[in-house]
């Protein structure tokens, strides 16, 4: 019964120790411009929010998500592969990465992979 008053008194401490300690430390940070300005991804806060996004960037960071995704979905295939060979998953693999040239060439014929022009 002793024992646990003692840890529960102790828990109480220290919990209140870090939140008086990081409620100190953050009314130092207030004061910094750029963790309260509203805009993040190098916009400038000075400015005006109504400029325009550039699509070309938008498109290529889609692309890259697409191929990341790609990339978690051949892991476990290839992970598979290692203990028994499978015909069918090695018919699997070859179509889906078939699927996956194919739109790479049709991005790249598309132009949409080429950053300047």
């Amino acid at each position: 019964m002793m024992s646990g008053l003692i840890s529960s008194s102790i828990a109480l401490f220290l919990s209140c120790l870090v939140m008086s300690l990081g409620w100190v430390l953050a009314k130092r940070a207030i004061s910094d411009r750029e963790k309260s300005s509203p805009f993040e991804c190098g916009f400038d806060p000075i400015k005006s929010a109504r400029l325009p996004f550039s699509l070309r960037f938008f498109l290529l960071a889609i692309i890259f998500l697409i191929f990341d995704v790609e990339i978690v979905l051949l892991f476990p295939i290839l992970a598979s592969m290692t203990k028994s060979i499978s015909l069918n998953l090695m018919y699997a693999l070859f179509i889906f990465l078939f699927i996956l040239i194919v739109g790479l060439f049709h991005e790249w014929n598309e132009g949409s992979l080429d950053w300047a022009q």
